[in-house]
């Protein structure tokens, strides 16, 4: 069906003088958007992190635009070919290899050199590892109640690796990173080192593709798994649940209500609880009925 037969599309405003980031897909082309499709026909150009890798993407599509290579090594010099393009009220989109550019990918620097020259940059949400190994982690993520801290990819370096090791293992949120199938065996007997036996792991495997891996795992569990595996190739998502709180952690109800009361002259009850939860390990929904009894004290 030709994307014209969608209204919607056609309906959608599409600024000159912008950069569209652009996400693609993982791994299965059938995640690539409507809107995606859209955005990419409509623009002057599309910058990529390897031409010849998107050309091919491209083309099983059916689009054919002028590409300049943009990636890690040339991103400031690539930036500014973009905002003259953009100066000359052309719209140009950015794709990375594969899923939303930005994340572990080529990008920031982009967006930071075009929103200072003073030009719009609009993102067009798709595929992401992370959201989706998030979708399907079950009990990993109900000891951090949804928040998370995404730290790319693991560290080579020693000194790196240990201080990431001692973050995993004291967080109170989930930990998801990217690994490389050379050092997934290593990572992973690390992990089963450092971490509680009882500690959850989710990993992901090639995500979206057709050898795609969720496997759940305690720590406990991953040499037997490692010995076991039917392939360590391709890409992998490590989910690390976050610490459980211990109730010798949790803060005293007369001590919340002093920090509540400090910080309400100057915040609101979101504000308040979202301090709360961050710095003294409470949960939203307990901390903003702490901040709703100051509140509701102070009105009295």
């Amino acid at each position: 069906m030709e994307l014209s037969s969608f209204n919607f599309l056609q309906q959608q405003d599409l600024p000159v003088g912008a950069l569209y980031m652009v996400a693609t897909p993982i791994g299965n082309l059938g995640d690539i958007t409507l809107r995606a499709l859209h955005v990419l026909n409509a623009v002057d150009g599309i910058a990529c992190e390897d031409t010849r890798h998107s050309v091919a993407l491209l083309q099983q599509f059916g689009i054919h635009k002028k590409c300049m290579a943009l990636h890690e090594h040339n991103e400031i010099a690539g930036a500014q070919a973009v905002i003259q393009r953009l100066a000359q009220n052309e719209r140009w989109a950015y794709i990375s290899d594969a899923g939303t550019p930005g994340v572990s990918d080529p990008g920031a620097r982009l967006v930071n050199e075009v929103q200072k020259a003073g030009f719009r940059v609009i993102p067009i949400p798709g595929a992401s590892a992370v959201s989706s190994a998030i979708s399907v982690a079950g009990s990993v993520m109900l000891n951090s109640e949804g928040r998370f801290q995404f730290l790319g990819f693991w560290p080579n370096k020693v000194k790196d690796r240990d201080a990431l090791i001692q973050e995993l293992t004291t967080s109170h949120k989930t930990s998801i990173f990217f690994e490389s199938p050379h050092h997934i065996r290593e990572t992973l007997l690390l992990l089963a080192k450092a971490l509680d036996t009882e500690h959850q792991i989710l990993l992901g495997r090639e995500l979206t593709k057709k050898f795609e891996q969720i496997v759940s795992l305690k720590a406990a569990d991953i040499p037997h798994w490692l010995e076991n595996a039917e392939s360590l190739k391709g890409e992998f998502i490590i989910l690390v649940a976050g610490r459980p709180l211990n109730t010798e952690e949790r803060v005293d109800h007369s001590e919340l209500l002093l920090w509540a009361h400090a910080l309400e002259p100057y915040l609101g009850s979101k504000e308040i609880a979202a301090v709360l939860s961050q710095t003294l390990k409470l949960s939203k929904k307990e901390a903003y009925q702490i901040a709703l009894e100051v509140k509701t004290a102070n009105k009295k």
